[in-house]
C-alpha cells in the first residue's frame, strides 16, 4: 500500500528538479540583479545615498531567501540522477564558459582601442544573449524575453546622448544608471516570475515551458 507508481515517482522527481532549478535561478537573478543595481548606483554618483543602495540590497535579499526556500524544499524530495540532467549541466557550463570568455575578450578589445566606456553596455549585451541558449536548454520561454530586454536596454544606453544629465543640482551618469537599474529590474522581475509560477503550481513538469 505504501508503494508508489512509476508515474508518481517520475512526477516527484520532476518536481524536485523544478524546485531545485527554480531556486538556483532565483538566486542567480538576485545576485546578478543586485550587481547590476550597483552599476546603476555608481551612475547616480552619490544621489539617493544610502536609500537606493538599501532598497537594492533588500530586494536581492528577499529573492535569495525565496530561492533558498525552493532548494531546501527540494532536499526533502527523492533524489534523482539521469542522463538528461547530466546533459543539462554540461551545456549549462558550456554557456557560462563561453559567456565569460566573450566578456574577457570584450574588455580586452575595448581597453586596447581606448573605448572603455563601451564595456558595461557590451557586457550587458553578452549577458542578454547568453539567456537565449538557456531558454532552449531549460525550456523556459521567459528567458527569451529576459535576454531580449537586456539587449534592448544595453543598445539604448550605447546610443543614448548625452551620457550625463542634471538631476536637480546633482549630475548623474545617465547611461550607467539606466543600464544598471534597467538590467537589475529585468533580472529581479524574472526571478519573481519564476518564484510565483512554481509557487502557483506551474512549471513543475520540467518538460513543459514556463
Amino acid at each position: 500500500m505504501n508503494d508508489i507508481t512509476e508515474e508518481e515517482r517520475k512526477r516527484m522527481m520532476q518536481t524536485k528538479e523544478a524546485y531545485r532549478g527554480t531556486g538556483m535561478g532565483i538566486i542567480f537573478m538576485a545576485f546578478f540583479g543586485t550587481m547590476w543595481a550597483g552599476v546603476g548606483v555608481m551612475g547616480l554618483q552619490g544621489w539617493g545615498f544610502p536609500y537606493v543602495e538599501l532598497i537594492a540590497m533588500l530586494v536581492g535579499l528577499i529573492l535569495v531567501i525565496g530561492g533558498l526556500s525552493f532548494i531546501f524544499a527540494a532536499q526533502k524530495m527523492p533524489n534523482q540522477a539521469s542522463a538528461h540532467l547530466k546533459r543539462i549541466h554540461f551545456w549549462f557550463n558550456i554557456v557560462f564558459i563561453a559567456e565569460a570568455l566573450l566578456i574577457w575578450a570584450a574588455i580586452a578589445i575595448c581597453n586596447a582601442t581606448d573605448q572603455a566606456e563601451l564595456i558595461p553596455g557590451i557586457i550587458a549585451i553578452i549577458v542578454g544573449i547568453h539567456f537565449l541558449p538557456l531558454a532552449a536548454l531549460f525550456k523556459i520561454k521567459l528567458y527569451y524575453v529576459t535576454g531580449v530586454m537586456i539587449c534592448l536596454v544595453a543598445l539604448l544606453t550605447l546610443l543614448l546622448d548625452p551620457s550625463t544629465v542634471m538631476l536637480g543640482n546633482h549630475q548623474i551618469t545617465a547611461k550607467l544608471s539606466l543600464l544598471g537599474f534597467g538590467c537589475a529590474l529585468i533580472l529581479w522581475t524574472t526571478g519573481i516570475t519564476l518564484w510565483l509560477r512554481v509557487k502557483n503550481g506551474k512549471g513543475l513538469d520540467v518538460n513543459r515551458s514556463l
